[in-house]
């Protein structure tokens, strides 16, 4: 989708900090955990006998295998919040582009979406208001070169962003939101591979 690639690249810096961030914590908090455990473990032992040795041993097992599996656990929820703040963040700095930029990136999906055949498009009601000028003819001549044609409605649609494609009564949603959860797998696979590769470099 035109644009998602540069915004995704300008917030992976951001998300890589935030990971790292969450990942100290995760292991401080294994840290912490097994810190508690060799305290523990030293009481036990320190009852001196051949069963408390095998009390503190056996404990210490338990405790090394929970802390490993917090630290899992913290460390998978970390990338999946990040993930979503990522993926959230692009889409809420598409639709607040200038509005030069806004309709530039809409013109690029609409040459994207076009279909042969009579079609109309469909604005929010703010985005009809601010409409370019030129805007519709622009439109109609890249309809026109994919055999077909194209006229901006009217008629609004009860959306935030992005337009409705019309053709012959069936509605093809071209929302932010929509092209965006059309996106999501490739775009979560390019934040997981940047914190993989993150983590992988910090050994």
């Amino acid at each position: 989708m035109a644009g998602i690639d540069n915004i995704t690249n300008e917030i992976l810096q951001e998300a890589e900090n935030k990971a790292a961030a969450m990942s100290a914590d995760a292991r401080k908090r294994a840290e912490d955990l097994l810190d508690g455990a060799r305290k523990k473990c030293e009481e036990i032992a320190a009852k001196g006998t051949e069963r408390g040795k095998a009390e503190a041993e056996a404990y210490a097992s338990r405790v090394v295998s929970q802390a490993g599996l917090r630290k899992r656990q913290a460390l998978l929820k970390a990338k999946q919040d990040i993930i979503s703040d990522v993926i959230d963040k692009a889409m809420e700095k598409l639709a607040s582009r200038e509005t030069g930029d806004y309709f530039a990136m809409l013109i690029k999906l609409v040459g994207a979406h076009l279909q042969k055949g009579d079609g109309e498009i469909l604005f929010s009601k703010r985005d009809l208001e601010r409409l370019p000028k030129g805007f519709p003819e622009e439109a109609a001549k890249l309809a026109e070169a994919a055999g077909g044609s194209l006229t901006v409605s009217k008629e609004t649609a009860d959306i935030e962003n992005g337009f409705i494609l019309r053709y012959g009564g069936v509605d093809e949603n071209c929302t932010l939101k929509a092209l965006f959860a059309e996106k999501r797998d490739i775009l979560s696979d390019t934040v997981a591979k940047t914190l993989w590769h993150k983590e992988n470099t910090d050994g």
